[in-house]
């Protein structure tokens, strides 16, 4: 069997696919995009398509070092992301010729159902009580909300008030026996975050993620040490070297992104990577159905597994859902807050491709908001 095209759909809302096709007319599809960069990513995925180009789909791994280490210059969130889609189309490939879940290909499930949780984004606490007494309803045992929007360097008490109103908001409805994981998105200062972990403590989130940018990921041991809430990070982390020193620092749950950070191969191993260090696994997804069916399988295989992120109802996803493209919705029924396990072959889903690319003619150009303090300073989103 031999790789015969390679082709990419630019779809909406801020979404990119990509699809590999055999001479045997097994098809593999996966999803390769960095959010706000997905014409770059695109490009990325050309170029790596001629090494691909008539070779041997089932040689995954190899595939996979000669994709990230083949070019003397590595890494980065646009060559990891378009290695991160063509991996998830060659083990959706492998499942279907073996006739098998890519979680079985793996070594096989370790749970029947994986945890999922709802986003919810209302700005005021009224909002949110309104939005997650809807998720409980649909049946969700947890939430991720944002803590706040741009966040002055040192946050006021206004701030941090308001903070802390949001979270109790949300606890109010949940109660005791339910969670909330709250997305610093990177806004805060290590100062900020450490006096607003303070605060919240009380109200005993699931976890507290992204406390400070990447960048500062040398501030985390002191961030770990002051704080008993579970800090998560790890969505804009692309590989194991980059994982390392945020778990050496503590952090309690790796969210690496299944479409930024290598694809299923790498996912796979920093799950095992974080587990040497008790974390636990909470993969990043607030993307398409091909990135969530690619993590539902890492899910399913994955013994220090806890919780996954899904899109439906996120505000992204204004043109398009995570079940517009699909043939069977199926596969995305939650039950009670979980996605049952899938043992079809592959990915475990059938695209509609004709949608697809019809959504391809009118594709997007998706750009992340830019945001700016009171003083016209920029402020991170």
């Amino acid at each position: 069997m031999k790789i015969t095209r390679i082709e990419t759909f630019l779809v909406p809302p801020r979404w990119l696919f990509c699809r590999i096709e055999t001479d045997d007319g097994v098809v593999g599809w996966g999803e390769p995009v960095v959010e706000g960069r997905a014409e770059v990513v695109r490009a990325a995925v050309d170029v790596l398509a001629d090494y691909l180009l008539c070779k041997d789909p089932l040689r995954i791994q190899d595939h996979w070092q000669v994709l990230t280490k083949g070019g003397f210059y590595r890494g980065g969130p646009v060559l990891s992301s378009a290695v991160a889609g063509l991996d998830q189309a060659l083990w959706d490939i492998a499942g279907k010729t073996y006739g098998a879940p890519v979680h079985a290909l793996l070594g096989g499930p370790v749970r029947e159902r994986v945890r999922v949780y709802a986003w919810v984004g209302g700005d005021e606490p009224a909002q949110l009580t309104e939005q997650i007494t809807a998720q409980v309803e649909a049946g969700f045992t947890a939430v991720k909300m944002n803590a706040a929007g741009a966040t002055s360097p040192i946050t006021t008490a206004a701030e941090t008030a308001a903070v802390v109103a949001r979270v109790a908001a949300a606890r109010d409805v949940l109660g005791p026996d339910r969670d909330v994981a709250v997305d610093f998105h990177g806004r805060f200062t290590a100062a900020s975050a450490r006096r607003v972990l303070a605060e919240l403590a009380p109200l005993h989130p699931l976890f507290v993620e992204e406390p400070v940018v990447p960048e500062h990921g040398h501030l985390l041991p002191g961030l770990v040490a002051a704080t008993p809430i579970p800090l998560a990070t790890g969505e804009r982390l692309y590989s194991r070297g980059e994982f390392l020193p945020a778990l050496t620092a503590g952090i309690a749950v790796a969210q690496p992104d299944l479409s930024h950070a290598g694809g299923i191969s790498e996912v796979h191993r920093i799950a095992s990577l974080a587990d040497t260090y008790g974390a636990q696994l909470a993969p990043h997804c607030p993307l398409g159905p091909i990135a969530l069916a690619a993590s539902l399988q890492v899910a399913f295989a994955t013994p220090n597994f806890l919780i996954q992120e899904q899109s439906r109802g996120i505000h992204y996803n204004k043109d398009a859902d995570l079940l517009s493209y699909l043939a069977d919705p199926a596969p995305f029924r939650f039950v009670d807050g979980h996605a049952p396990r899938n043992d079809a072959p592959g990915l475990g889903i059938t695209l509609d491709e004709a949608a697809v690319r019809e959504a391809d003619r009118t594709g997007h150009a998706w750009r992340n908001p830019v945001w700016r303090h009171s003083d016209d300073s920029f402020a991170e989103w």
